[in-house]
């Protein structure tokens, strides 16, 4: 699946007056929320909708750039610091390039990861300050917080168990320890509850066809499609 600036085209219809909605996919390695994407594209299609496919860190050459460093799995020297910098600047970057104008134009934006990866991996996960990390966040996104978060809740072990099935795939932060998943599982759901209004369970256990009726119907019940 290609994400920097993909684009499905809107039927024909006049241009929408309105801001676009922002999307954003979450979980842990391993939970197929990346699987999903193409399925959320086959929705705004099959809806006459614009969207703009992206991931993170990554979807403009700084941010891809950096992406490069953070998965790098030879740079096991980072410190916790320096990488939770590095994924707010390819954050803030995309924002302010890709994300932001796109929205202006009423185009629907879907991204694999966003601001809430932070805070269960490199919060509740790495341990450092939520505090720290919140002011981080907003530094990164400003206002630009998305309408809907669906995140894909799967156990650690059965994460491990798909990791384990890839082949070549592995970057550095799929090398962590199993307390160290489990503590961005548990993270993930901590923020999920935090935000009921923006945040949308899935249990990624279920089959892919399964998942993927879930999220049509989620996508339908908080817009208009």
């Amino acid at each position: 699946m290609m994400y920097n600036n993909e684009h499905i085209q809107k039927s024909e219809g006049g241009d929408r007056l309105n801001r676009g909605r922002f999307l954003t996919l979450e979980g842990i390695d391993g939970s197929g929320k990346t699987t999903q994407i193409a399925h959320i594209a086959e929705i705004l299609r099959a809806s006459g909708e614009e969207a703009m496919l992206l991931r993170e860190p990554g979807g403009t050459l700084i941010s891809e750039e950096i992406r490069g460093v953070l998965l790098n799995k030879q740079n096991t020297a980072m410190s916790v610091e320096t990488e939770l910098l590095l994924f707010a600047a390819a954050r803030a970057q995309l924002v302010r390039e890709v994300i932001e104008p796109a929205l202006a134009r009423g185009v629907w934006v879907v991204c694999d990861r966003f601001m809430d990866s932070t805070t269960a991996y490199q919060g509740y996960g790495r341990q450092i300050d939520l505090d720290l990390i919140n002011q981080l966040n907003s530094i990164a996104v400003g206002g630009c917080i998305p309408d809907i978060t669906i995140l894909f809740d799967l156990s650690v072990d059965h994460a491990a168990a798909r990791l384990a099935g890839r082949s070549g795939k592995t970057d550095r932060l799929d090398l962590e320890s199993r307390a160290f998943a489990q503590r961005t599982r548990l993270g993930y759901l901590e923020i999920a509850a935090s935000e009921p209004e923006r945040f949308r369970i899935v249990d990624a256990e279920m089959t892919e066809d399964q998942i993927a009726q879930q999220i049509k119907s989620i996508i339908r019940e908080g817009t208009s499609l």
